[in-house]
């Protein structure tokens, strides 16, 4: 073979190398059906895959709304890798006969964990039912034994379009995350997944107006009711509840308190890039702070994050500063490699001040009392004091609750904006710093 045949073939060898790298790239785009299998349990949920080479990336979904997306993609040699640095988590999978089938792992402060992962394009549904109930709007989950951050109570909220729903477990803490599903055979089966914790739950709308809910297909939930069968949890309308004596749920904005509201709010930690940060410096003396305890294993701290960032653009030009007090596991302490990732991913403007371990909570943030959710905001005003403290985050997901949460944190941000710096002798902090 001469040199202009060797180089002729090469080059044809090469392009249609191109093709076929691009055709294979091309033909991951689109919506897939998803699921997660453990433990012959399968959780189904969405997935957009878009763009080939460089721009390839996956959108992750919270229920109906787009809300996680990659922080790297590829697809190569019929191996497709998405990475969610800011979650430690990665889904490896194999491209073939028009399917993905593949395994995700991920990384939390409960540790390690792996599942089953498989995909196939998105089939429209058909038959879907045109006779089916309609449980929208909020219930409450009595329950049998307090949890451990003092809960008799949680919410379960409905979002319902036809024969889908979205819905909810809220907590002081913050919400589960908004499973989806379409009502089928007297139930729904609906799932989450977004990028992190996810859940798969059955509903069932009872004969006497009550909510049967069976958590991860059947197993018993740890603080079912006694009316419960087991593997159930029963929910009422909040009226209902009321009228047989149930608790109501835990109140956000009186659950975590301050031991001294007369003691200035102190912190003093060095931020991700190492520069120690405190409450005295001249960025937070005089303005209004929201001292977020955080940490970047929690999903409900993923959420809030989004939203704070939104608040910090509106209001840090009228003296509006925020900093996350992060506690991180202990392994994450040296690299910061997911603090990072979400400080990236988020494009968090204000500073991630490394405060400890999970653990270290209450002694580095010896002020609140009862602090015990994840997240936690402190709302200090211009004189350092701290005027709220409001526990946990009800993400989107929740419904009029998160319309309510942002409703609060607006005017709370707004009415502090408006006070006048106190010109008197510093408060003496005793937090010890």
């Amino acid at each position: 073979m001469n040199t202009f045949t060797k180089t002729s073939a090469a080059l044809a060898v090469g392009i249609l190398s191109t093709f076929a790298t691009a055709a294979s790239a091309q033909s991951l785009e689109g919506r897939w059906d998803a699921s997660l299998v453990q433990r012959n349990t399968v959780i189904p949920f969405r997935l957009d895959i878009s763009g080939s080479g460089p721009t390839l990336k996956a959108t992750f979904y919270d229920g109906w709304k787009a809300n996680e997306t990659t922080t790297a993609a590829k697809f190569e040699n019929g191996v497709l890798t998405l990475e969610l640095g800011h979650y430690l988590t990665t889904i490896t999978a194999n491209y073939k006969d028009g399917q993905l089938t593949g395994s995700l792992g991920s990384t939390s402060r409960q540790g390690s964990a792996s599942y089953g992962f498989q995909a196939k394009p998105y089939v429209a549904p058909t038959n879907l039912a045109t006779d089916y109930p309609n449980i929208a709007g909020t219930w409450e989950i009595p329950l049998e034994k307090p949890t451990a951050k003092g809960e008799k109570t949680q919410r379960f909220v409905v979002q319902q379009d036809g024969p889908n729903i979205a819905a909810t477990t809220l907590r002081v803490d913050g919400d589960s995350g908004s499973h989806v599903g379409t009502y089928k055979d007297g139930n729904w089966v609906i799932s989450h997944f977004d990028g992190s914790r996810p859940g798969l739950l059955e509903v069932k709308l009872n004969a006497d107006g009550t909510l049967e809910i069976s958590q991860g297909g059947g197993r018993r939930p740890a603080a079912a009711t006694d009316e419960a069968a087991p593997g159930k949890l029963i929910a009422y309308r909040p009226e209902v509840a009321r009228a047989k004596g149930f608790p109501e749920p835990e109140n956000y904005l009186t659950h975590t308190t301050v031991r001294d509201p007369n003691e200035k709010f102190a912190f003093s930690f060095p931020d991700a890039n190492g520069k120690l940060r405190s409450n005295t410096d001249p960025e937070f003396t005089g303005k209004v702070v929201l001292a977020v305890v955080t940490g970047t294993w929690c999903p409900n701290c993923h959420d809030e994050a989004q939203y704070l960032v939104q608040l910090y653009k509106k209001y840090h030009a009228q003296g509006l500063e925020i900093v996350a007090l992060d506690f991180e596991e202990a392994e994450q302490q040296g690299s910061l490699e997911r603090v990072h990732a979400f400080v990236k991913q988020y494009q968090v403007p204000y500073p991630y001040l490394i405060a400890g371990a999970p653990v270290e909570m209450w002694e580095k943030v010896p002020q609140a009392v009862n602090l015990n959710t994840w997240p936690a905001t402190i709302f200090v005003g211009r004189d350092g004091l701290v005027k709220s403290v409001h526990s946990g985050f009800a993400s989107p997901a929740a419904g009029v609750f998160n319309d309510q949460l942002k409703a609060e944190f607006t005017s709370t941000v707004e009415k502090l904006l408006s006070d006048k710096p106190v010109s008197s002798s510093p408060v003496a902090s005793k937090a010890g710093f």
